[in-house]
């Protein structure tokens, strides 16, 4: 199995940004079978260090990863994250 994590900081930070973020990524689940278990969880720490959001997502293999990364749902997140100038750090791993 495939654990992938990204952390999210988004240059808009506001509540409703967040929650609108939140639902657009969880909006994935159901619709990319290559999606084992997802949830996006708001971080609540008020710290510089603090990123904004976290995914954690399963998969079965990293070419499940890997056709999940390309897939055009996927794809239109990343579009919006990006017009929305947000920073990402990812962390991916076999478990």
């Amino acid at each position: 199995m495939i654990k992938h994590i990204v952390f999210f900081k988004l240059e808009d930070n506001s509540d409703e940004h967040k929650k609108f973020v939140q639902e657009k990524i969880i909006s994935m689940k159901g619709k990319i079978n290559e999606i084992k278990h997802i949830e996006v969880g708001i971080n609540f720490a008020d710290e510089e260090r603090a990123y904004d959001l976290s995914l954690i997502s399963d998969f079965e293999s990293k070419e499940d990863l890997q056709s999940y990364a390309v897939n055009p749902l996927h794809v239109e997140v990343i579009k919006y994250l990006k017009s929305k100038k947000t920073i990402t750090k990812i962390v991916d791993y076999e478990y």
